[in-house]
Protein backbone atom coordinates (compact mmCIF):
# COMPACT_ATOMS: atom_id res chain seq x y z
CA UNK A 1 0.00 0.00 0.00
CA UNK A 2 1.09 3.28 -0.58
CA UNK A 3 -0.51 6.94 -0.64
CA UNK A 4 -1.00 6.88 -4.20
CA UNK A 5 -2.85 3.70 -4.00
CA UNK A 6 -5.08 5.47 -1.22
CA UNK A 7 -5.86 8.89 -2.99
CA UNK A 8 -7.27 6.66 -6.05
CA UNK A 9 -9.37 4.92 -3.37
CA UNK A 10 -10.03 8.54 -2.04
CA UNK A 11 -11.09 9.14 -6.07
CA UNK A 12 -13.26 6.21 -6.52
CA UNK A 13 -15.02 7.08 -2.97
CA UNK A 14 -16.20 10.34 -4.70
CA UNK A 15 -17.02 9.58 -7.73
CA UNK A 16 -18.83 5.85 -6.85
CA UNK A 17 -20.57 7.42 -3.98
CA UNK A 18 -19.25 4.76 -1.29
CA UNK A 19 -18.94 5.42 1.67
CA UNK A 20 -14.91 5.90 2.68
CA UNK A 21 -15.38 4.59 5.77
CA UNK A 22 -17.63 1.12 4.81
CA UNK A 23 -14.73 0.95 2.19
CA UNK A 24 -11.63 0.77 4.19
CA UNK A 25 -13.64 -1.18 7.20
CA UNK A 26 -13.90 -3.77 4.51
CA UNK A 27 -10.75 -4.00 3.44
CA UNK A 28 -9.19 -4.47 6.85
CA UNK A 29 -11.74 -6.87 7.23
CA UNK A 30 -10.87 -8.64 4.19
CA UNK A 31 -7.09 -8.80 5.61
CA UNK A 32 -7.74 -10.46 9.23
CA UNK A 33 -9.48 -13.30 6.80
CA UNK A 34 -6.55 -13.19 4.65
CA UNK A 35 -4.12 -13.36 7.96
CA UNK A 36 -5.79 -16.13 9.42
CA UNK A 37 -6.10 -18.07 6.46
CA UNK A 38 -2.39 -17.94 5.52
CA UNK A 39 -0.33 -17.16 8.83
CA UNK A 40 -1.93 -17.91 12.33
CA UNK A 41 -2.39 -21.84 10.91
CA UNK A 42 0.39 -22.59 12.73
CA UNK A 43 -0.90 -22.65 16.22
CA UNK A 44 1.84 -20.40 17.25
CA UNK A 45 0.10 -17.05 16.23
CA UNK A 46 -3.02 -15.82 18.08
CA UNK A 47 -5.95 -16.42 15.82
CA UNK A 48 -7.54 -13.17 17.45
CA UNK A 49 -6.32 -10.43 15.71
CA UNK A 50 -7.23 -6.98 14.43
CA UNK A 51 -5.81 -5.74 11.09
CA UNK A 52 -5.26 -1.63 11.27
CA UNK A 53 -4.59 0.61 7.74
CA UNK A 54 -3.77 3.77 7.95
CA UNK A 55 -6.52 6.06 5.79
CA UNK A 56 -3.47 8.74 5.17
CA UNK A 57 -0.66 7.09 3.63
CA UNK A 58 -1.79 2.63 3.31
CA UNK A 59 0.33 1.47 6.05
CA UNK A 60 -1.07 -1.73 7.24
CA UNK A 61 -0.37 -3.36 10.55
CA UNK A 62 -1.65 -7.05 12.31
CA UNK A 63 -2.31 -7.22 15.99
CA UNK A 64 -2.70 -10.07 17.86
CA UNK A 65 -5.43 -9.59 20.95
CA UNK A 66 -4.36 -11.11 23.65
CA UNK A 67 -6.10 -11.06 27.00
CA UNK A 68 -4.48 -10.16 30.78
CA UNK A 69 -4.78 -13.45 33.02
CA UNK A 70 -3.54 -13.58 36.49
CA UNK A 71 -2.39 -17.01 35.37
CA UNK A 72 -1.92 -18.12 31.37
CA UNK A 73 -3.70 -21.77 30.69
CA UNK A 74 -3.34 -20.64 26.73
CA UNK A 75 -0.24 -18.49 25.63
CA UNK A 76 -1.83 -17.73 22.29
CA UNK A 77 -5.08 -15.99 23.40
CA UNK A 78 -3.92 -15.03 27.01
CA UNK A 79 -0.99 -13.05 28.41
CA UNK A 80 0.06 -12.38 31.93
CA UNK A 81 -0.53 -9.32 33.59
CA UNK A 82 3.56 -9.44 34.85
CA UNK A 83 4.40 -9.02 31.02
CA UNK A 84 0.98 -6.83 30.18
CA UNK A 85 2.28 -3.87 32.31
CA UNK A 86 5.60 -4.40 30.94
CA UNK A 87 4.06 -2.82 27.69
CA UNK A 88 1.61 -0.62 29.72
CA UNK A 89 1.43 0.05 33.49
CA UNK A 90 -2.07 0.98 32.25
CA UNK A 91 -3.23 -2.80 31.77
CA UNK A 92 -5.62 -4.77 34.36
CA UNK A 93 -6.81 -8.30 34.34
CA UNK A 94 -9.21 -8.98 31.47
CA UNK A 95 -8.28 -6.58 29.11
CA UNK A 96 -7.34 -6.63 25.82
CA UNK A 97 -3.74 -6.23 24.28
CA UNK A 98 -2.27 -5.35 21.07
CA UNK A 99 0.71 -7.32 20.09
CA UNK A 100 2.15 -6.81 16.63
CA UNK A 101 2.44 -9.61 14.03
CA UNK A 102 2.30 -7.80 10.78
CA UNK A 103 4.64 -10.39 8.73
CA UNK A 104 6.98 -9.14 6.21
CA UNK A 105 5.89 -10.65 2.92
CA UNK A 106 1.99 -9.27 3.77
CA UNK A 107 1.87 -6.23 2.02
CA UNK A 108 1.92 -7.83 -1.41
CA UNK A 109 -1.08 -10.71 -0.10
CA UNK A 110 -2.84 -7.01 0.93
CA UNK A 111 -2.49 -5.00 -2.06
CA UNK A 112 -3.69 -7.90 -4.17
CA UNK A 113 -6.48 -8.27 -1.78
CA UNK A 114 -7.41 -4.83 -1.17
CA UNK A 115 -7.69 -4.54 -5.34
CA UNK A 116 -10.37 -7.46 -5.43
CA UNK A 117 -12.14 -5.69 -2.17
CA UNK A 118 -12.48 -2.23 -3.95
CA UNK A 119 -13.29 -3.91 -7.30
CA UNK A 120 -16.82 -5.68 -5.54
CA UNK A 121 -17.29 -2.46 -3.69
CA UNK A 122 -17.47 -0.71 -6.97
CA UNK A 123 -19.57 -3.20 -8.61
CA UNK A 124 -21.88 -3.38 -6.10
CA UNK A 125 -22.01 0.96 -5.65
CA UNK A 126 -23.13 1.24 -9.29
CA UNK A 127 -25.48 -1.44 -9.21
CA UNK A 128 -27.25 0.44 -6.16
CA UNK A 129 -26.91 3.47 -8.54
CA UNK A 130 -28.88 1.99 -11.40
CA UNK A 131 -31.30 0.63 -8.89
CA UNK A 132 -32.40 3.45 -7.08
CA UNK A 133 -32.61 5.43 -10.80
CA UNK A 134 -34.91 2.68 -11.79
CA UNK A 135 -36.94 2.08 -8.61
CA UNK A 136 -37.79 5.77 -8.76
CA UNK A 137 -39.35 5.56 -12.22
CA UNK A 138 -41.40 2.46 -10.91
CA UNK A 139 -45.08 3.06 -13.09
CA UNK A 140 -44.08 5.20 -14.88
CA UNK A 141 -43.60 5.37 -18.48
CA UNK A 142 -39.99 4.44 -20.06
CA UNK A 143 -38.85 4.40 -23.61
CA UNK A 144 -36.89 1.62 -24.48
CA UNK A 145 -35.38 -0.31 -27.62
CA UNK A 146 -35.81 -4.29 -28.30
CA UNK A 147 -32.47 -5.89 -28.37
CA UNK A 148 -33.75 -9.76 -28.69
CA UNK A 149 -36.17 -12.47 -27.71
CA UNK A 150 -35.96 -15.86 -25.85
CA UNK A 151 -38.64 -18.10 -24.09
CA UNK A 152 -41.41 -15.86 -24.67
CA UNK A 153 -39.25 -13.18 -23.41
CA UNK A 154 -38.90 -9.76 -24.93
CA UNK A 155 -35.54 -7.89 -23.22
CA UNK A 156 -35.33 -4.24 -23.92
CA UNK A 157 -32.53 -1.69 -23.35
CA UNK A 158 -33.35 0.93 -21.52
CA UNK A 159 -29.72 2.14 -21.50
CA UNK A 160 -28.19 1.35 -18.37
CA UNK A 161 -29.94 -1.91 -17.66
CA UNK A 162 -32.04 -4.68 -19.58
CA UNK A 163 -35.78 -4.65 -19.41
CA UNK A 164 -38.22 -7.84 -19.62
CA UNK A 165 -41.41 -7.77 -21.03
CA UNK A 166 -42.49 -11.25 -20.00
CA UNK A 167 -45.34 -13.38 -22.22
CA UNK A 168 -48.36 -11.65 -20.10
CA UNK A 169 -47.22 -8.25 -20.46
CA UNK A 170 -47.22 -8.28 -23.95
CA UNK A 171 -50.66 -7.13 -26.19
CA UNK A 172 -52.43 -9.96 -28.24
CA UNK A 173 -51.11 -9.77 -31.80
CA UNK A 174 -48.35 -7.04 -31.30
CA UNK A 175 -45.30 -7.84 -33.05
CA UNK A 176 -41.72 -6.90 -31.25
CA UNK A 177 -39.40 -6.45 -33.62
CA UNK A 178 -35.18 -5.98 -33.68
CA UNK A 179 -34.10 -2.83 -32.96
CA UNK A 180 -37.67 -1.28 -32.78
CA UNK A 181 -38.57 2.02 -29.97
CA UNK A 182 -41.35 0.74 -28.03
CA UNK A 183 -43.17 2.66 -25.23
CA UNK A 184 -43.35 0.72 -21.52
CA UNK A 185 -44.63 0.93 -18.02
CA UNK A 186 -42.16 0.33 -15.63
CA UNK A 187 -44.04 -3.01 -13.14
CA UNK A 188 -41.51 -3.47 -11.22
CA UNK A 189 -37.59 -2.83 -10.39
CA UNK A 190 -36.07 -5.59 -8.14
CA UNK A 191 -32.53 -5.39 -6.92
CA UNK A 192 -31.21 -8.57 -7.81
CA UNK A 193 -27.03 -9.58 -6.84
CA UNK A 194 -26.80 -9.60 -10.57
CA UNK A 195 -28.52 -5.98 -10.24
CA UNK A 196 -31.13 -3.98 -11.23
CA UNK A 197 -34.17 -6.57 -12.92
CA UNK A 198 -36.64 -4.15 -14.43
CA UNK A 199 -40.07 -6.05 -15.15
CA UNK A 200 -41.73 -4.02 -17.82
CA UNK A 201 -45.33 -3.94 -19.85
CA UNK A 202 -47.56 -3.14 -22.68
CA UNK A 203 -50.61 -4.71 -20.85
CA UNK A 204 -51.03 -2.78 -17.62
CA UNK A 205 -53.74 0.18 -17.47
CA UNK A 206 -50.74 2.17 -16.12
CA UNK A 207 -49.75 2.42 -19.53
CA UNK A 208 -52.11 4.04 -20.95
CA UNK A 209 -52.76 6.60 -17.85
CA UNK A 210 -49.22 7.55 -18.51
CA UNK A 211 -49.46 8.22 -22.22
CA UNK A 212 -52.39 10.38 -21.58
CA UNK A 213 -50.41 12.66 -18.92
CA UNK A 214 -47.81 12.98 -21.67
CA UNK A 215 -50.27 13.63 -24.27
CA UNK A 216 -52.92 16.45 -22.43
CA UNK A 217 -51.40 18.49 -20.21
CA UNK A 218 -54.09 19.29 -18.32
CA UNK A 219 -54.17 15.93 -17.03
CA UNK A 220 -50.61 16.57 -16.59
CA UNK A 221 -51.29 20.07 -14.81
CA UNK A 222 -54.17 17.93 -12.59
CA UNK A 223 -56.46 20.13 -14.50
CA UNK A 224 -58.26 17.01 -15.95
CA UNK A 225 -58.40 14.19 -13.75
CA UNK A 226 -57.83 10.24 -14.88
CA UNK A 227 -60.95 8.26 -12.24
CA UNK A 228 -60.60 4.99 -13.90
CA UNK A 229 -59.21 2.80 -16.43
CA UNK A 230 -60.71 -0.20 -17.11
CA UNK A 231 -58.50 -2.19 -20.24
CA UNK A 232 -58.01 -5.07 -22.18
CA UNK A 233 -54.91 -4.73 -23.83
CA UNK A 234 -54.81 -4.93 -27.66
CA UNK A 235 -58.28 -4.65 -27.96
CA UNK A 236 -60.41 -1.45 -25.94
CA UNK A 237 -59.63 0.72 -23.04
CA UNK A 238 -62.17 3.11 -21.38
CA UNK A 239 -61.21 5.99 -19.42
CA UNK A 240 -63.21 8.05 -17.35
CA UNK A 241 -62.25 11.56 -16.59
CA UNK A 242 -63.46 14.81 -14.85
CA UNK A 243 -62.60 18.14 -15.53
CA UNK A 244 -61.80 20.00 -11.77
CA UNK A 245 -62.36 23.54 -14.06
CA UNK A 246 -65.92 24.26 -15.07
CA UNK A 247 -64.42 25.99 -18.65
CA UNK A 248 -62.50 23.16 -19.38
CA UNK A 249 -64.33 19.75 -20.95
CA UNK A 250 -62.22 17.03 -19.90
CA UNK A 251 -63.13 14.83 -22.93
CA UNK A 252 -62.52 17.04 -25.27
CA UNK A 253 -59.42 18.29 -23.69
CA UNK A 254 -58.50 14.08 -24.19
CA UNK A 255 -59.87 13.99 -27.37
CA UNK A 256 -57.58 17.15 -28.68
CA UNK A 257 -57.74 19.36 -31.83
CA UNK A 258 -59.58 17.06 -34.53
CA UNK A 259 -58.68 14.11 -32.39
CA UNK A 260 -54.81 14.40 -32.71
CA UNK A 261 -54.20 14.18 -28.76
CA UNK A 262 -56.37 10.47 -28.29
CA UNK A 263 -54.44 9.17 -32.00
CA UNK A 264 -51.20 9.47 -30.98
CA UNK A 265 -52.51 7.30 -28.23
CA UNK A 266 -53.99 4.68 -30.14
CA UNK A 267 -51.03 4.99 -32.91
CA UNK A 268 -48.74 4.07 -30.18
CA UNK A 269 -50.98 1.38 -28.63
CA UNK A 270 -51.29 -0.36 -32.27
CA UNK A 271 -54.61 0.86 -32.66
CA UNK A 272 -56.48 -0.05 -29.73
CA UNK A 273 -59.94 1.27 -29.38
CA UNK A 274 -60.37 4.09 -26.80
CA UNK A 275 -63.65 4.84 -25.36
CA UNK A 276 -63.26 8.38 -23.06
CA UNK A 277 -66.11 8.76 -20.89
CA UNK A 278 -66.98 11.63 -18.16
CA UNK A 279 -66.94 10.65 -14.54
CA UNK A 280 -69.88 11.23 -12.33
CA UNK A 281 -70.34 11.08 -8.63
CA UNK A 282 -74.36 9.74 -9.76
CA UNK A 283 -74.03 6.21 -9.91
CA UNK A 284 -76.71 5.80 -12.31
CA UNK A 285 -75.46 8.49 -14.38
CA UNK A 286 -71.75 6.90 -14.90
CA UNK A 287 -72.94 3.46 -15.40
CA UNK A 288 -74.90 5.04 -18.77
CA UNK A 289 -71.84 6.94 -19.76
CA UNK A 290 -69.53 3.59 -18.89
CA UNK A 291 -71.63 1.41 -21.23
CA UNK A 292 -70.70 4.39 -24.47
CA UNK A 293 -70.91 4.65 -27.46
CA UNK A 294 -74.53 2.55 -27.10
CA UNK A 295 -77.25 4.93 -25.46
CA UNK A 296 -79.14 4.19 -22.50
CA UNK A 297 -82.70 4.73 -21.42
CA UNK A 298 -82.65 3.78 -17.86
CA UNK A 299 -79.96 2.98 -15.12
CA UNK A 300 -81.64 1.10 -11.55
CA UNK A 301 -79.32 0.38 -9.09
CA UNK A 302 -78.88 -1.78 -5.68
CA UNK A 303 -76.16 -0.18 -3.42
CA UNK A 304 -76.82 -3.35 -1.47
CA UNK A 305 -75.28 -5.84 -3.60
CA UNK A 306 -73.44 -2.82 -5.77
CA UNK A 307 -75.57 -4.19 -8.75
CA UNK A 308 -77.52 -2.02 -11.85
CA UNK A 309 -79.99 -2.98 -14.21
CA UNK A 310 -79.66 -1.28 -17.30
CA UNK A 311 -82.51 -0.70 -19.67
CA UNK A 312 -81.41 -0.01 -23.77
CA UNK A 313 -83.34 0.35 -26.67
CA UNK A 314 -83.67 -2.93 -28.59
CA UNK A 315 -81.36 -1.15 -31.60
CA UNK A 316 -78.74 -0.86 -28.44
CA UNK A 317 -78.62 -4.01 -27.16
CA UNK A 318 -75.74 -5.46 -28.77
CA UNK A 319 -73.85 -1.86 -28.99
CA UNK A 320 -74.52 -1.89 -24.97
CA UNK A 321 -73.12 -5.49 -24.56
CA UNK A 322 -70.50 -5.53 -27.17
CA UNK A 323 -68.64 -8.06 -29.13
CA UNK A 324 -68.33 -11.03 -26.99
CA UNK A 325 -69.08 -9.00 -24.21
CA UNK A 326 -66.30 -7.10 -23.95
CA UNK A 327 -68.24 -3.24 -23.83
CA UNK A 328 -70.31 -4.56 -20.83
CA UNK A 329 -67.63 -6.61 -19.21
CA UNK A 330 -64.46 -2.84 -19.37
CA UNK A 331 -67.99 -0.81 -18.00
CA UNK A 332 -68.77 -3.00 -14.77
CA UNK A 333 -64.46 -2.61 -14.45
CA UNK A 334 -64.70 0.92 -14.80
CA UNK A 335 -67.30 1.63 -12.60
CA UNK A 336 -67.17 -1.06 -10.04
CA UNK A 337 -70.84 -2.04 -10.37
CA UNK A 338 -72.04 -5.49 -11.36
CA UNK A 339 -74.08 -4.47 -14.44
CA UNK A 340 -77.30 -6.46 -15.97
CA UNK A 341 -78.41 -5.47 -19.25
CA UNK A 342 -81.94 -5.68 -20.69
CA UNK A 343 -83.70 -4.18 -24.04
CA UNK A 344 -86.95 -2.28 -23.37
CA UNK A 345 -88.88 -5.47 -25.37
CA UNK A 346 -87.36 -7.98 -22.49
CA UNK A 347 -88.49 -5.56 -20.08
CA UNK A 348 -92.08 -5.49 -21.27
CA UNK A 349 -92.41 -8.92 -21.99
Amino acid sequence: MNEEFIGALKEIVKEKGISEELLFTTIEDALVAAYKKNYANTGSTAQNVRVSMNRENGEIHVYAQKTVVENIQDDISEISLEKAKEISPRYEVDDIVDIEVTPRTFGRVAAQLAKQVVIQRIKEAERNIIYNEFVEKEFDIITGIIIRKDKGNVFVDLGKVEAILGPNEQMPGEEYNFNERLKLYIVEVKNTPKGAQVVVSRTHPGLVKRLFELEVPEIFEGIVEIKSISREAGSRTKIAVQSNDESIDAMGACVGPKGVRVQNIVSELKNEKIDIIKWSKLPEEYIANALSPAKVLDVTIDEESKSARVIVDDTQLSLAIGKEGQNVRLAAKLTGWKIDIKSKAQVEE
